[in-house]
């Protein structure tokens, strides 16, 4: 998945097997110490592994600083049939209910119409002003500037 130029279309480089499997140890580190994350999503009925769906807080310092991200990233066959969603509506829940959160945010390049389409579906509103260029990301890069959406608690409450 992480080696698909679909799948990496909006992130700075594909990743080979170790780089892979390496982010995936990072990930499981992750939850092992909070208790929660960026977890593997599968297809309840066959245990098929789909990709990843959850929260964290960003690697890099954003201006949105400190915050809780949600994300996504799935297997380019399970696009389009509203697996991102449901299992980000999932984590939304665990982020408001079982952590507390009072704001939930994501971002991504403009271009990402897809990741956009589900970050607009789960009633978060872009953050007009809040536009940034993501200190990760290259200088020069065409995936440097990123959009920023925002779901504070009391609005998702209100969607329910």
């Amino acid at each position: 998945m992480n080696a698909d130029p679909r799948v990496m279309e909006f992130f700075p480089a594909r990743l080979d097997q170790a780089a892979s499997d390496a982010l995936a140890g990072r990930i499981e580190a992750k939850i092992a110490e909070r208790g929660w994350g960026l977890w593997a999503a599968e297809i309840r009925a066959t245990g098929d592994f789909i990709g990843f769906i959850g929260l964290q807080p960003p690697i890099a310092q954003l201006p949105c600083s400190p915050c809780v991200e949600i994300g996504w990233r799935l297997a380019q066959p399970y696009w389009g049939k509203a697996f991102a969603t449901e299992g980000a509506r999932a984590a939304l829940r665990f982020g408001y209910e079982k952590l507390g959160l009072d704001e939930i945010v994501s971002f991504t390049v403009p271009a990402n119409r897809r990741s956009r389409a589900v970050t607009e579906r789960l009633g978060m509103l872009e953050d007009k002003a809040g536009a940034f260029e993501h200190p990760a990301i290259v200088p020069g890069s065409p995936l440097r500037l990123h959009c920023l959406y925002r779901l504070s608690k009391k609005r998702w409450s209100e969607l329910l």
